[in-house]
């Protein structure tokens, strides 16, 4: 099966989805589009395991699809620059304090309360395979807030612009702070040797210095380049070229991609206004606002639909539930530690901890970090306990994430 009959039946699928959600059941299109896949995949594997349909094409069709190759090198390039590029960098500057401690600080001390965690867990429940530095890695993966599940689900909740900007902004910075915690981890395991402070640290920055440094450059680049062209046509293809080329150029030099996306998309979409007219402007932000949409409905429908080839045990199962509370946990202690420490320098609205915990939400970028592992037998413990906090958190918490802004006076 080759890409353009993939990109066919996913397309359609998602289309339909989009129908149905629309129409009958009126969710938000991320949270909809996925329990329909789910919804269908239960089906599926219930009518297939009483023999009455055969799953057997669609268990194929989902098995050609990479699903860590189609959101580290197909859609995350995209989806980030779309993201940032409609954060204001004024918004950005009034909290940027708290989005830099929450996306680095924050990030760090989830990654080991969830390693240590899940070590002790997986020790006692009948998974000694589980080493430390493996489940440190486990946390690296389950920290970082997808920015793809966040910003989709958020901007439509009409929280405040403060708040919108603190959890918007965290998540486009932590993805790639928690990707190099990843990459660090796994370059320690794969590589035999012992974890040393150095090794981490220089790795740290060259991965994010050197993210941010070639998302700066490319995109005042782009901005010198939209502020001497007319044709909006062009205009496209030079936000399209930075998005797609310069995610290719990053990897290429070993540095962090995501991170370059965010910083170039922030530019363009701030810097870069000021080059074009306003008709200019409209026909850019509506391209990537299309693009924005079309790719997350693509994304949560395969979300909804990996359910039919995770293969499951009753023990992995029910340490997949555990992590569910120890997510949250160490979310909440990540993220309530820095803010009692920052109060002295920024004003926090009441029930701040609560609301950038239960909107911090989980999805694909953990879910590709699992597949993109070699080592089968971890990643068939991993990969079902990262998908049952990413379904939570995208379906229990994203439908509930309103309510909570209401109890806290912010909708």
């Amino acid at each position: 099966m080759d890409l353009f009959e993939i990109s066919g039946i996913l397309l359609s699928a998602a289309a339909f989805g989009s129908y149905i959600n629309d129409r009958w059941i009126r969710l938000p299109s991320s949270i909809g589009l996925m329990l329909l896949a789910m919804g269908v995949g239960f089906i599926g594997l219930a009518l297939g395991g009483m023999g009455l349909v055969d799953i057997a094409p669609i268990d194929a069709f989902l098995r050609h699809v990479d699903f860590s190759k189609t959101v580290f090198h197909g859609m995350l390039s995209f989806l980030l620059f779309a993201g940032a590029s409609q954060i204001s960098v004024n918004d950005l500057k009034s909290a940027k304090l708290p989005i830099a401690v929450t996306a680095t600080v924050s990030t760090l001390i989830s990654t080991l309360l969830i390693g240590m965690a899940f070590h002790f867990l997986a020790q006692a429940m009948g998974f000694p395979r589980v080493s430390l530095l493996y489940a440190m890695l486990f946390g690296a993966i389950l920290s970082p807030t997808d920015p793809i599940a966040v910003i989709g689900i958020i901007k439509k909740m009409n929280a405040p612009k403060a708040m919108e900007t603190k959890i918007a902004g965290e998540s486009l910075f932590n993805d790639g702070v928690a990707i190099v915690f990843y990459l660090t981890i796994l370059e320690f395991i794969e590589g035999g040797a012992e974890p040393t402070f150095t090794g981490a640290m220089g790795l740290l920055l060259q991965e994010a210095g050197g993210g941010l440094l070639i998302g700066w450059v490319m995109g005042r680049i782009a901005h010198r380049m939209l502020s001497k062209v007319e044709a909006y046509q062009s205009e496209l293809l030079i936000t399209l070229a930075v998005a797609s080329g310069g995610y290719l150029l990053a990897e290429k030099l070993h540095v962090s991609a995501p991170i370059a996306m965010v910083v170039s998309g922030i530019l363009i979409g701030n810097r870069g206004r000021d080059a074009l007219s306003a008709r200019k402007r409209e026909h850019i932000d509506s391209f990537w606002e299309l693009v924005d949409e079309i790719l997350n409905a693509v994304l949560f429908m395969l979300i909804g639909l990996e359910m039919m080839v995770i293969k499951v045990d009753l023990a992995t199962a029910l340490l997949g539930l555990v992590c569910i509370p120890v997510a949250l946990s160490a979310r909440f202690v990540s993220i309530a530690i820095p803010v009692q420490l920052m109060k002295p320098f920024y004003a926090f609205q009441r029930g701040t901890s609560a609301v950038m915990t239960w909107g911090g939400l989980r999805g694909a970028l953990s879910i590709a970090m699992v597949l993109a592992l070699t080592r089968q037998d971890i990643k068939t413990v991993f990969l079902p306990c990262v998908y049952f906090v990413a379904v939570f958190s995208i379906a229990v918490q994203g439908m509930t994430f309103s309510r909570l802004l209401k109890k806290y006076d912010m909708a």
